[in-house]
């Protein structure tokens, strides 16, 4: 046992291996083992029965290394018992048991061997097999096998019996199933525990157990542990556990699996200490301990407010049970006390933020059978210089309320820190933070479970105070902040509640947790646990147990273990398993891996770089790789590799190739070919390997590479083989085309049909005009006599007839109309097969003529009259085109158009005097003119007969009436000479013969002469009006009024009549208008205004309107000042530094303010500045800072105004780089470096790779300088490629780092190596240094590889490469190229070498030579002696000949010719033939060969989208030439394609539209070659339609169809109403693809819906919207509230994305003010603020059909004033006095009091509300109403004494 402190851990002894229990036949030996380690050495000693174990002649003690043994030889019965091996050393001890059996052996039976013992090298006849392999590679142990429990009695032996009832059959095979998993349980400690499952699968499933994510085996003991299993095939699985230890608390699992999976079901067992069974006292076992020589106890010094740690490593077996004691009483863990155990088995307490109170001795007891042990240490607690002068002092408080800690620092302008454990706090509406002089306070405001905790006050130097706040609520225990769990380990999260048996709620960020077997959820009284087993990265995140409203949180955060991956597999070895196949064998890695692996083999072909997978396999051995495996034949190397879950291994390669021939196999099929006559047939065949392969024509051979004059051409591209056969025949149609490979033999057949019809002529639309009844003849000559044909007009077929004759004769087809008549105009179409002519026909009548009348006619009518208008034409049935005045005109009643044969009619049935007119006949070019006047009779006035004289006085109806002699005549009013306009002071009228002038209220201005005229007569009326005397009607009496300044005053005064003058006076003088006084009339209304009426404006105002006044008696005094804005509290948030503005107008300028801060007036200061400016006031803070937040009051006296300024530290950024994701790129192995900078410059970042945090180590460093932020990898690998993230608390960016190997340098030599010359036999060395020792080179010669040979040798020394040539020959000169790697860029390093020998010269020397294009040429020249084959060289133009197969060099003897086939005129040139010693040239001239088209273009006719090809055969190969498509040129691009390959020339155009047809052409310098391109319209179709849907209500639904063109409009119905594109409902387009998408269905959007488009079949498709069933998961809550507190409901339904209603009191709320409504899934929830009383009632929320209501009560507060009137006020007699109060909320009545008797409302006393102000005016105050006036709130009450100064 070791204890440490601050996690500085010595060399305690710790066992590697504890002993095992032994069982032995009385009389043999018994051997127990164990294996252990510490530093120093330990002493190992050997006890039984407490009783220390020396070595003897029975006793054996041993010790080799870390294995120690106790040999016991003869054992008896009085050796059985438990032995105890115990290791002590300087930095602790260690012991564990086992037990030792002795069993009597019977008499016939022989030795049983010891179990567990080395020397029994058989399987003791008692054990019992595994049932099933294991999931893990580990040593077998008693818990895998099938055996019942192993104990120290005898073994016996039980039968298990056959069927018993309730067993589940076997099951037919699947992967294993947990029918019934073990449970979680709550026992007392001594109990024993039985944890059972059961499982199924074929084959039946191994079973093993693990706790705490060790297997059981590790911790066996078999007195303690027993496992068993039911009837065989029932699946059941026992873990029996006696006598249940405290280190027995844990999380058990159980795995089953077999061949087809896994699976895991766990249970969590928590146990409750006995009170019989205390660990001791720790003073008496220190006391035992001393005795027996432990050292004394260690001191461990801290420092105030920091963390001591201690760690207690106790190692025994039995497993020990270990406690804490301070000062001699046992330890809990607490909030400043946490107990837990590491990873490594060490037990740790962790006493944070240590106080002084801490200090004392602290003991970590441990015991077990076997014995037991402490270790001690001292603990001391370093106080600071400077202390707080009162410290933090614990407190407690209920959940939702407030908490108040408060400290006083030494002196005042200390700055504090406020912290909770780890976290800083800052001002926010949750913390509220004050200071006043050396006080500092934390007020924690809605207290909740979370908030329970440690917090800290702290001051310069780090000094701190520490509190801890509890929190009482149904939580009394919450979850840890954070848990950090490596993958793959259990979490275990636990709560405890304060009523047992309540339903808690477990969620991870905000969701249910899934149902699984890896998520155990058990409650047990007050505690509730959750179990997550192995965690993965997916179940990070946010952990929240809620209880009612109460919820708690802990984020869980998993750290990913780093494992190491697979070692290489061992002993490869390559052989030939057969004729074609490679055998490969190997053995697995040493050490095997822990987890699953599988090997992955791979083929290289030697030559090549790439490698190919081959197979993977989980299994080592042998395999065989067939020839038919790899794509080519070539020679093969094959590579392997181990791969798990935690990564590869490096690849080990087998020794050695084999070659490998693949099978040809039939990729793509040959198919049969129908050509037109004369056009080229090809047929296509692809293998699955390139081999060679012959073609015959009906059973003969066709010979590659022969003549083009066969007629055929075969070719072979790789795996490709084609053949071509040129202008089919008709009678080729049938032949059979065969082809021959090893295993392939397949045949097709060659179709040979007609060339389709052509129309020759007319190539182009024509168009005829005739005139009727001309014959006319519709012509079209064809390509090939007797191809039928069919004419269409108008898009129907004709039929031949009298009026249509059809003729054909040779080549022409003709349509013959005898005698053309208009109705024969129209369309033509002549089809001949695929071709047409179109005729666009016009057929005219001859001109018509008017033959009467000829000239113009005049016609005159009366009114009412019959007019008839009459045209005679020279034919009839031509329609004429009757106009008026230049106007169409139209048949209507009084307009009659008729026709009588040749005889057009126009009639006026009874013309009016408007029907006249110029009418016009028109009839082709000519026109007859009617010239029609209608004229009306004489209208006569019948009365009056004389002039008429009226007098009227002023507003009285005045009507004036005038009879004429016919009805309808038109008659008009004229006054004075002028025309009258009617309006509502004039109304003119008309009934039958009369008619009048009325005025309904006749004016002065209204009288004169009035007349009223006809066209032939007149009346004359004279009217006289009188105004009556002018009254004022209101007011009759004085008016007085009386405002406040500022206020609107209006004076208003109504006469008896309107438009009467009147003059206003004040104080006996006219008042002149302006700006301050207005003047205005509305009728017999006369005001005067004073907008802004000022005390001076008062007095006395009259109103005078002809004899008659109105008196006003206006009475002006100032308001009490008023804040106009702000009305409310105004709440302000500012970042620190930044300028905050407070703005306060009042009602009138010039006012005095004060500001007031938390309670204290300001002062003003350069952080502080007061600005005033009219009635505005500021309050400026220039740059803002934390300390500066508060609540501001502006008072105005009678008015105050609240600012509630809030200023916080600024955000964390990112400044540079700007950008949020980067994209970098470096070399491998290479140093990387990521920076940031940040701001502010303390703040901290935490990077990320791939999502999961990375620490710093050797190969990760982590910087911070300043504001700059680093991660550098020195030695960066490709591996650590990746996402890389730095993040702030407010910003992130990334980083997508990729790592590319460096590319492969030469190191040596530096420069370009210098020619080097050798003579012939010597030896010669090439050598050169690469960067990478392992880079493959490649070396050539004159771009030729370099073979190894008896001569030449190829080395490699590390990063050095030598070509080395024992014995140099002349054919070793030239260049050496040493490439570094197979890539076209690989760098090279050349070395010239030359190797001289006798010389050569030339006898003969070349001569000029003239040829012609495609001659064959042959150039030679004589040696002065026989030289080897390439000797000398040949060269044109300076430059080595090109590769090309026409340039063949032919040596006989001293003779060298060059022969060159088919000369080009590419050829001509200098040619030159070089020795070492001699060269001679000549000079070659080629005349070029005339260019002939073998095979010329032609016309080709495709559909609209489709591809069109042009190929074209020239005699000469090279030629450069041009195509063009109607003059235009063409350039390739995405839908041209332009290749030439020798003779051919081909275009391929693409995307063809109905725009494209036209000549196509290819032209060279002496030669053009057209064709014609037809592009016919593609027919307008649905190519797929729509397809029925069935979606549920509120999701989207996506109807679409496809058109065979991409231009086309389409309509969109429903239940044929047509539809439009809308918010909800999107029409797209996508090319040919057409889509209607529907979101949010509703059942109203159920139907059927039809696409159409143009003529096309419509498409339709049903629409099925399913309703959402929507039910209530988590019911509403009630809540009570105190009023201006807050309440929270949360609902959670079944379905997310439901749309919820809230009401309150069936009220609707809707977000806004103090609402807040959320949806996040499908939780909604309620946040009401401020609550008040009246706000209690029924809360109810529905989702769809769900429905769910609770009650919330809202208790009131008690009605207090907060804001008092002054206690004494002085006012002026006769003038207003305003009391006001401000109450503590709204809504609440108030009282008001004159000596104890309350006031009642009237013209007196007038009392005003608004919100929480109420006011009390008194009008027109006297001395009499001098008193004490009370207003009381409820309990509260204020009083003010009114004083009453005389004016």
């Amino acid at each position: 046992m070791a204890m440490e402190g601050m996690g500085v851990l010595g060399g305690a002894p710790r066992f590697l291996r504890f002993p095992r229990p032994v069982r032995v036949v009385s009389g043999t030996d018994a051997i127990l083992r164990c294996c252990l380690t510490g530093s120093p050495p330990p002493t190992v000693l050997w006890e039984k029965d407490g009783q220390a174990l020396e070595a003897s002649s029975r006793l054996r003690l041993q010790t080799e290394g870390a294995e120690h043994s106790l040999l016991v030889r003869g054992a008896g019965a009085p050796d059985a018992g438990v032995y105890v091996c115990r290791a002590q050393n300087s930095s602790g001890e260690a012991y564990a048991a086992a037990a030792l059996t002795i069993q009597e052996q019977p008499p016939d039976a022989a030795p049983i061997p010891a179990e567990g013992s080395s020397n029994s090298a058989e399987e003791s006849p008692s054990s019992v097999p595994l049932r099933g392999p294991l999931p893990l590679a580990r040593t077998l142990s008693p818990l895998h096998t099938a055996s019942t429990c192993l104990s120290s009695e005898p073994a016996q032996t039980h039968t298990l019996p056959q069927g018993i009832p309730g067993l589940l059959p076997e099951p037919l095979g699947g992967s294993p199933m947990f029918l019934e998993g073990p449970q979680s349980q709550w026992v007392q400690q001594g109990e024993e525990v039985v944890l059972t499952c059961r499982v199924r699968g074929q084959p039946e499933p191994a079973v093993h157990w693990e706790k705490d994510g060790r297997l059981l085996e590790d911790i066996w003991e078999s007195s303690h542990f027993c496992l068993a299993e039911g009837p065989v095939g029932a699946g059941v699985h026992e873990l029996r556990i006696r006598g249940i230890r405290l280190p027995d608390a844990g999380v058990y699992v159980c795995h089953a699996s077999n061949t087809h999976g896994h699976v895991v079901a766990a249970a969590l067992l928590q146990i409750q200490p006995s009170p019989d069974a205390p660990l001791g006292s720790p003073r008496q076992a220190q006391r035992d301990s001393a005795g027996q020589g432990s050292p004394a106890p260690k001191s461990f010094w801290v420092s105030e407010g920091k963390h001591a740690k201690f760690r207690c490593y106790v190692t025994g077996k039995p497993e020990p049970e270990t406690e804490w004691h301070w000062e001699g009483h046992p330890l809990s863990p607490g909030r400043r006390r946490l107990l837990y155990r590491d990873r490594d088995g060490g037990f740790v307490l962790k006493v944070l933020y240590c106080q002084p109170a801490d200090c004392g001795l602290y003991v970590c007891a441990a015991r077990n059978t076997a014995g037991h042990t402490l270790s001690a240490v001292q603990l001391h607690v370093r106080e600071p210089r400077v202390r707080f002068a009162v410290p933090l002092e614990d407190v407690e408080g209920e959940e939702h309320g407030d908490a108040v800690l408060e400290c006083q620092v030494p002196s005042r302008g200390i700055t504090t820190t406020w912290y909770r454990e780890d976290q800083r706090l800052l001002p926010s509406p949750k913390y509220e933070m004050g200071e006043a002089g050396v006080i500092r306070r934390l007020i924690i405001h809605d207290l909740e479970a979370d908030d329970d905790g440690i917090y800290l006050c702290e001051m310069r130097g780090r000094v701190r105070t520490v509190a801890t706040v509890a929190v009482r609520g149904p939580i009394r225990r919450r979850l840890p902040r954070k848990l950090d769990v490596l993958e793959g380990e259990n979490a275990v999260l636990s709560v405890e509640v304060g009523e047992a048996e309540v339903l808690g709620h477990w969620t991870r960020d905000g969701q249910e947790l899934p149902a699984s077997p890896r998520i155990l959820q058990t409650s047990s009284n007050h505690t509730h646990t959750l179990v997550l087993v192995g965690v993965t990265r997916q179940d990070a995140g946010v952990v929240t147990f809620s209880l009612g409203p109460s919820h708690t949180s802990s984020r869980l955060r998993v750290k990913c273990v780093k494992q190491v991956p697979p070692g290489p597999p061992v002993a490869v070895e390559l052989g030939t398993g057969g004729s074609n196949a490679a055998l490969l064998s190997w053995k697995p890695p040493v050490p095997t891996p822990d987890t699953a692996y599988s090997y992955r083999l791979e083929r290289q072909e030697v030559g090549t770089d790439a490698w190919a997978q081959c197979l993977t396999t989980e299994a080592a051995g042998a395999v065989e790789v067939p020839g038919d495996s790899v794509p080519t034949e070539g020679d093969y190397r094959f590579r392997l590799s181990v791969v798990s879950e935690h990564g590869q291994s490096p690849y080990i390669l087998f020794p050695g190739s084999v070659h490998l021939v693949p099978t040809a196999r039939v990729q793509r099929a040959l198919q049969d070919v129908c050509v037109r006559e004369g056009d080229d047939a090809t047929f296509f065949l692809e293998l699955s390997t390139a081999v060679q392969g012959t073609w015959f024509l009906n059973g003969t051979e066709l010979k590659a590479g022969g003549p083009e004059s066969q007629g055929y051409l075969v070719q072979q591209q790789g795996t490709q083989h084609n053949l071509l056969l040129r202008a089919t025949r008709l009678q080729d149609s049938g032949t059979l085309v065969t082809f021959l490979c090893p295993g392939v033999h397949v045949s097709a057949t060659l179709h040979v049909q007609e060339p389709p019809v052509r129309i020759v002529l007319p190539q182009e639309k024509v168009s005829i005009e005739a005139m009727s009844p001309e014959r006319l003849v519709l012509t079209c000559e064809l390509s090939r006599a007797g191809a039928p044909v069919h004419w269409y007009k108008d898009g129907l077929e004709i039929e031949e007839s009298k009026a249509l004759i059809l003729e054909n004769e040779g080549l022409q087809c003709r349509l013959v109309i005898p005698a053309a008549q208009p109705q024969h105009g129209g369309e033509f179409v002549c089809q001949a097969g695929e071709d047409s002519a179109f005729f666009m026909v016009t057929i005219k009548e001859p001109p018509v003529r008017i033959i009467f009348p000829q000239e113009e006619v005049s016609v005159a009518a009366e009114s009412s009259e019959r007019v008839v208008l009459r045209c005679e034409l020279s034919r009839a049935g031509v329609p004429v085109l009757w106009s008026r005045d230049g106007m169409v005109v139209k048949e209507s009643d009084s307009l009659v158009l008729e026709r009588e044969g040749p005889c057009c009619l126009l009639t006026l049935p009874s013309a009016q005097p408007q029907d006249g007119g110029r009418f016009v006949c028109e009839a082709g070019d000519n026109l007859a003119v009617f010239n029609v006047t209608i004229t009306e009779p004489p209208v006569r006035i019948v009365q009056p007969q004389d002039e008429v004289f009226l007098t009227a006085m002023t507003s009285e109806r005045v009507v004036l009436m005038c009879q004429v002699s016919r009805p309808g005549a038109l008659v008009g009013w004229y006054k004075n000479g002028m025309e009258v306009k009617e309006s509502k002071d004039l109304v003119l009228e008309s009934e039958g013969l009369q008619h009048r002038l009325v005025l309904p209220a006749v004016r002065p201005q209204d009288g004169g002469e009035f007349v009223c005229s006809t066209r032939d007569d007149s009346a004359f009326f004279t009217v006289t009006v009188t105004d009556p005397p002018v009254r004022i009607i209101s007011p009759q009496d004085t008016v007085s009024v009386a405002a406040l300044s500022s206020e609107p005053v209006v004076l208003m005064c109504e006469l008896s009549r309107a438009g009467a003058p009147v003059r206003w006076y004040k104080d006996g003088l006219e008042v002149e208008e302006s700006k301050a006084l207005v003047l205005e009339s509305e009728g017999p209304h006369h005001r005067l205004v004073l907008p802004a009426a000022q005390p001076q404006d008062g007095g006395e105002f009259v109103c005078k309107a002809g004899e008659d006044s109105a008196f006003f008696k206006v009475t002006i005094t100032e308001p009490p000042v008023r804040i106009l804005f702000p009305q409310d509290e105004v709440s302000l948030a500012a970042v620190s530094s930044e300028r905050v503005i407070l703005m306060c107008e009042l009602s009138r300028a010039g006012a005095p303010v004060r500001w007031y801060k938390d309670g204290l007036e300001v002062e003003e200061s350069e952080a502080l500045v007061l600005e005033s400016e009219g009635p505005h006031h500021r309050l400026v803070l220039p740059a803002a800072q934390p300390q500066d937040g508060g609540e501001f009051v502006c008072d105005a006296g009678d008015d105050s105004a609240f600012f509630l300024v809030t200023v916080t530290v600024p955000p964390e950024r990112i400044v540079r780089p700007s950008a949020r994701f980067l994209q970098l790129q470096f070399r491998s192995p290479g140093r990387v470096e990521l920076r940031c900078e940040v701001a502010p410059v303390g703040a901290r970042v935490c990077w990320y790779k791939d999502g999961l945090e990375v620490e710093a180590s050797e190969d990760l460093k982590l910087g911070a300088e300043g504001p700059v932020r680093t991660l550098t990898l020195p030695h960066a690998r490709p591996e650590d490629a990746g996402e890389y993230v730095c993040e702030t608390r407010d910003e992130a960016v990334s980083f997508d780092v990729r790592l590319a190997e460096s590319p492969v340098q030469f190191l040596l030599p530096e420069v370009a190596p210098s020619p080097l010359s050798v003579s012939r036999g010597e030896q010669l060395v090439l050598s050169c240094e690469l960067s990478r020792a392992s880079a493959p080179v490649f070396w050539n010669l004159n771009g030729s590889r370099v073979l190894e040979d008896g001569n030449l040798e190829l080395r490699s020394e590390g990063p050095r490469r030598l070509l080395l040539i024992r014995a140099a020959h002349p054919s070793h000169s030239g260049n050496y190229t040493c490439q570094a790697g197979s890539d076209p860029g690989a760098p090279t390093l050349t070395f010239p070498v030359q190797v001289t020998e006798a010389e050569l010269l030339f006898l003969r020397r070349l001569q000029d030579v003239r040829t012609e294009e495609g001659q064959d040429l042959c150039m030679e020249v004589e040696t002065s002696r026989v030289g080897v084959k390439g000797i000398v060289s040949w060269f044109r133009g300076g430059k080595p000949l090109p590769e090309d197969d026409r340039f063949s060099v032919v040596q006989d003897g001293r003779v060298h010719r060059l022969i060159i086939r088919k000369v080009t005129v590419s050829d001509q040139g200098i040619y030159s033939c070089k020795s070492h010693h001699d060269r001679t040239q000549a000079r070659l001239l080629v005349r070029p060969e005339q260019l002939k088209v073998r095979h010329r273009l032609e016309d080709v006719v495709v559909t609209e989208g489709g591809s069109a090809t042009f190929q074209l055969e020239l005699s000469q190969s090279g030629v450069v030439g041009e195509w063009a498509r109607g003059g235009v040129r063409l350039e390739p691009g995405r839908n041209c394609q332009i290749s030439a390959q020798g003779h051919n020339h081909s275009l391929v155009l693409s995307g063809l539209g109905l725009a494209d047809t036209g000549t196509v052409s290819f032209t060279t310098d002496t030669l053009r070659c057209a064709a014609r391109l037809e592009v016919k319209e593609i027919p307008l179709a649905i190519v797929r339609g729509l397809q029925d849907l069935e979606v549920m209500e509120g999701d989207s639904a996506t109807f679409e169809c496809e058109l065979s063109r991409t231009q086309a409009d389409l309509t969109w119905d429903k239940d044929g109403q047509e539809l439009s594109p809308s918010p909800r409902l999107r029409i797209q387009a996508l090319g040919s693809r057409r889509l209607l998408q529907l979101r949010h269905c509703s059942p109203a959007d159920a139907g059927t819906y039809r696409c159409s488009v143009g003529n096309a079949q419509a498409t339709t498709a049903r629409l099925t919207v399913l309703k959402r069933e929507v039910s209530v998961l988590l019911e509403l809550k009630p809540v009570r509230a105190r009023e201006g507190d807050g309440a929270t409901f949360k609902c959670t339904v079944s379905e997310p994305d439901i749309p919820g209603c809230w009401q309150l009191g069936g009220r609707i709320l809707r977000p806004g003010g103090r609402v807040r409504i959320r949806q996040e899934g499908n939780m909604h929830s309620l946040m009401l603020n401020e609550l008040q009383a009246e706000d209690s009632g029924e809360i109810q929320f529905q989702a769809g059909q769900a429905k769910s209501s609770t009650q919330l009560e809202v208790e009131a507060l008690p009605l207090q004033i907060c804001r008092k009137p002054p206690r004494e006020k002085t006012v002026l007699a006769g003038r207003r006095a305003a009391l006001e109060v401000t109450v503590s909320r709204a809504g609440g009545h108030v009282r008001w009091l004159l000596g104890g008797v309350d006031l009642p409302p009237g013209p007196k006393y007038e009392f005003r509300s608004h919100g929480v102000t109420h006011s009390l005016i008194i009008h027109n105050v006297q001395p009499t109403d001098e008193g004490t006036y009370c207003c009381q709130a409820g309990e509260d009450s204020a009083s003010t004494n009114l004083l009453v100064e005389s004016s």
